[in-house]
């Protein structure tokens, strides 16, 4: 039985509005309305998926809200869900970036940024312990982690980074495939080289501002925070459209707002192009999602079977990983300025890692005592 439109859009509306605290508060919110309170799926249909989300690129919450809304009313809901989820958030994002070009030099403005950017580093760091459990499943991923770090560090470009390791698991993996799943993993690598973009300096404007979101959509598995990684090597060291302040900037808003990550888009978006965009940022950055969930709903049943994907899938996991540790380093070094910022990373780390609070609660906390520092 389906669902109609107009429940679906109010739901995610209100998801959109209120979902804070990062993707995976963004799951639990949507497992609660779902299946306890509406029961619109059975918890094994949820969590099907919740793991198919898991095997396509683009962000996780949303693209499960995209799932949703396809299993409750078909192509409509695909499209009213996904939408209704990301547009508070675009909003939201779109003022607060308004606000930003307009008073980002005033002392409170400022004071805001200086608590919040240190707390971010933290936030960041908790995330990527996390991810790295559950990536780091062997010794030849862990080792394929560390080569992905000096790749980095060696300016490799990322997506370089990310085919490769992808490809090293995939001939990895066959010495311990059958025989007659051995030639798949010549047609895969070919198919997987075209997809590595060059990496040519491009002057500012709307298209190509579309096409670099577009790509980050495209291809980045994982969490939203692993879009730091895209960000920084894209806008701030191929691009130079963003500096490493403006980066940390948006980074935080993203983070202190509800809905999806991904919504930092949005903030650069509007620093580069204004109000115009902010719609093609969001826009590039979404799209590919839809299309991905439209897609795997046929492809998923093939996937979970094939060795070759399933290797590829956690060489790309571990080099994301290896990406956003790197970032996390280089920008940590452009928000603790001082012993007072200093110390909120490491509070932030503690509060975080030995009693988990709530990382929307700690940033906000950590903008008002920036305020406070920089008024007195």
């Amino acid at each position: 039985m389906s669902t109609p439109l107009g429940s679906i859009a109010l739901l995610f509306l209100k998801l959109g509005t209120t979902a804070v605290g990062g993707p995976a508060a963004h799951i639990g919110m949507m497992e609660d309305e779902v299946v306890r309170r509406r029961r619109w799926l059975t918890h094994d249909e949820f969590l099907d998926y919740l793991g198919a989300t898991n095997l396509i690129p683009g962000p996780n919450s949303t693209e499960l809200a995209i799932h949703i809304g396809y299993a409750r009313a078909g192509w409509p809901g695909l499209i009213v869900a996904g939408a209704c989820f990301i547009l508070p958030a675009a909003l939201i994002v779109g003022s607060l970036a308004w606000a930003y070009v307009r008073f980002g030099a005033l002392p409170v403005a400022s004071g805001l940024l200086y608590g919040i950017k240190p707390v971010v580093i933290a936030v960041v760091l908790q995330a990527l312990w996390s991810l790295g459990h559950t990536a780091v499943k062997t010794r030849a991923l862990a080792a394929l982690a560390v080569v992905s770090v000096v790749a980095s560090a060696f300016g490799v470009n990322e997506i370089v980074i990310l085919f490769g390791a992808g490809a090293i698991m995939v001939v990895a993996g066959t010495f311990a495939a059958p025989p007659e799943e051995r030639p798949r993993v010549a047609s895969f690598i070919a198919a997987a080289l075209p997809a590595v973009p060059g990496t040519f300096a491009t002057p500012f404007g709307l298209w190509p501002l579309f096409g670099v979101f577009l790509k980050i959509g495209s291809v980045l598995f994982g969490s939203g925070y692993v879009l730091l990684a895209f960000l920084r090597a894209d806008f701030v060291e191929r691009l130079h459209w963003l500096t490493e302040q403006q980066l940390l900037d948006a980074i935080a808003v993203g983070q202190v707002t509800p809905g999806p990550v991904f919504t930092t888009a949005t903030f650069i978006g509007y620093l580069l192009g204004g109000g115009a965009g902010a719609l093609i940022a969001t826009v590039g950055i979404f799209l590919p999602a839809f299309v991905f969930v439209a897609l795997s709903g046929l492809l998923l049943p093939r996937i979970r079977r094939s060795r070759v994907a399933r290797a590829a899938l956690d060489g790309v996991n571990v080099a994301l990983l290896a990406l956003m540790a790197v970032v996390t380093a280089q920008l940590a070094r452009a928000a603790i300025v001082d012993w007072i910022t200093l110390v909120l990373a490491v509070a932030g780390a503690v509060l975080l890692f030995r009693w988990r609070v709530n990382s929307v609660w700690l940033v906000l906390a950590a903008a008002a005592l920036g305020i406070v520092v920089t008024a007195l």
